[in-house]
């Protein structure tokens, strides 16, 4: 991806890993999923596994992640291939970018590790990604990548972790590894037509305020592991996004602009400070509440009629950009039009001064004297013989 084309993220947010006793529902969902693994010999049917992903409190824990996350993506964990060395990799031309996010990425490990485990985790990341740009040329690292890659890291280890961004490489975050970022950007389009149909009224209100959604880009493109400040809730969200279709990160996005329209309304309509406060995702977000609103949302709007609805919001745009291109194009011609009758004015103005009966006798003599000096120094030249 070219420098012009790279959309730069802000730092990542501190990534808490605090521990927090089971309640009784995740107690509960763990002992069936536990039960399932039991019966099934280790395996579980994957439209059950779906369901149970992206059902309250998804896979409980990373133990069970471990196991089930490669299931969800297809990945058989029994042909997966050592990794290379780092070494390997260090003449590739994206190598140096990849380091410098990597070391970047220090807020997402797990705090109080050994600096040998924390420094053998920035190499393994960085070797699994590499292994990722090496295979599929076509497709380029962009700022973020990392983010989604080190979740995968700290959960499964590094062979199945670049097993699975091997898969959800060439689908899920597929578009966003294009050459520019205009096929994503056009994507987060997507939201607006859920918003509109679901509160017209903040819809308004935010196209009003010409927020755009650039405050959603990282959120897209991390699926969320870069705005969270909690692990636990990074990897609930990947629950329910390895079982759901890859559009979901953009229902999850509409669910939390309509859960926060309260605090909207309390802003005032400007870009700045939308921007300000969507950007910013609280703490403790009631993540659950939010997951089984995007699913009602997913299947209450098909694709097809949300892609209908931006090609007109698109259209409409348009129409509106023309308008005020013309209404531009119209006060520039008034403004040219009011200066050039104001110089005609001026000079309008000032002629008939300069010609008042005084002023024409004084120019009528001086005429008269210059003419009279010109007879006669000519008259002198010709009687001195110089012609």
């Amino acid at each position: 991806m070219s420098e012009e084309d790279a959309i730069k993220i802000d730092q990542p947010q501190e990534l808490s890993f605090e521990e927090y006793p089971e309640i009784s529902e995740e107690i509960e969902k763990r002992h069936k999923i536990e039960k399932l693994l039991l019966e099934g010999g280790g395996h579980i049917e994957i439209d059950i596994l779906r369901e149970l992903a992206r059902s309250d409190y998804g896979l409980v824990t990373d133990d069970l992640r471990r196991t089930l996350w490669p299931a969800l993506v297809g990945v058989d964990v029994k042909c997966l291939l050592p990794a290379p060395k780092l070494c390997d990799f260090e003449t590739h031309p994206e190598y140096n970018q990849v380091v410098l996010d990597v070391n970047r990425s220090l807020k997402r490990f797990p705090p109080g590790i050994p600096y040998e485990q924390r420094i053998a985790l920035q190499d393994q990341l960085t070797v699994l990604i590499m292994r990722v740009i090496c295979k599929y040329p076509d497709l380029r690292y962009y700022q973020g990548y990392h983010d989604v890659a080190v979740t995968f890291l700290l959960v499964a280890g590094e062979e199945i972790a670049f097993a699975v961004m091997d898969v959800l490489s060439t689908n899920h975050f597929s578009e966003c590894m294009q050459e520019t970022m205009d096929a994503t950007q056009r994507r987060l389009l997507f939201i607006w037509p859920v918003v509109n149909f679901e509160n017209p009224e903040l819809f308004n209100f935010l196209q009003h305020s010409g927020v755009g959604t650039m405050f959603a880009l990282p959120w897209y493109l991390t699926w969320f592991g870069h705005s969270l400040n909690s692990y636990k809730a990074v990897v609930r969200l990947y629950d329910y996004f390895l079982a759901s279709p890859v559009y979901s990160p953009l229902f999850v996005t509409a669910a939390i602009i309509l859960y926060r329209a309260d605090e909207l309304f309390l802003q005032d309509c400007d870009m700045a400070s939308i921007h300000l406060l969507l950007s910013k995702l609280p703490e403790n977000l009631p993540i659950e509440q939010l997951l089984n609103i995007s699913s009602h949302l997913y299947d209450k709007y098909p694709m097809t009629t949300i892609k209908k609805e931006v090609e007109r919001l698109e259209r409409e745009d348009q129409e509106r950009r023309k308008l005020d291109e013309k209404s531009a194009l119209e006060r520039r011609k008034k403004l040219a039009r009011n200066a050039k009758s104001s110089s005609n004015y001026t000079l309008s103005h000032w002629i008939p001064q300069l010609l008042t009966p005084k002023s024409f006798i004084v120019t009528t003599a001086f005429s008269i004297f210059v003419g009279f000096c010109a007879y006669y120094y000519k008259s002198q030249y010709m009687s001195a013989g110089i012609s």
